[in-house]
């Protein structure tokens, strides 16, 4: 059992030993955000692999997708679920970000961060509401971005 009574709290140490252990606490989460940046680099080269394989390759193609791990993988997973497997469907749901909670659930659950920011004392009116601006947008982007010519500048075919 650890002895408690020969901690020193970080507000009772010099500003030196603060510093040591800040710094070493730094490199330690640099390593750690480097090492899971490299799995997630190596499982996506991973996934993005072509593969060869008789029972997936057609499948894959002739739906014109690519012969990939990630396809395959995914195309098993549906495989799954449509089999009956509850856990594959799941995965799947909640993979897309779609979930099983209802409006009134989700209403309810904005209500109780609303109360508890209330309570600890944080203001909503630093967030921005949001005015409709990128919705009035949505689809004109194109339009809206045309370049457009005054007629002092009309260009002339020469």
């Amino acid at each position: 059992m650890a002895n408690n009574e020969n901690l020193i709290p970080f507000n009772k140490r010099s500003e030196r030993e603060a510093r040591e252990f800040g710094r070493k606490g730094g490199k330690a989460s640099g390593e750690a955000r480097r090492r899971k940046a490299d799995f997630r680099r190596t499982l996506n080269l991973l996934l993005t692999t072509e593969i060869d394989s008789p029972e997936w390759t057609p499948i894959l193609e002739s739906m014109g997708l690519d012969s990939t791990l990630e396809a395959a993988v995914n195309a098993a997973m549906i495989k799954e679920a449509l089999s009956g497997n509850v856990k594959a469907y799941i995965a799947i749901r909640d993979t897309l970000g779609q979930t099983t909670k209802s409006e009134e659930d989700l209403e309810e659950q904005r209500v109780r961060t609303a109360a508890a920011k209330a309570k600890s004392g944080q203001n909503d009116a630093e967030e921005e509401q949001d005015d409709g601006f990128l919705d009035a947008l949505k689809g004109t982007a194109a339009s809206d971005w045309k370049e457009e010519v005054s007629p002092d500048e009309e260009e002339t075919d020469i």
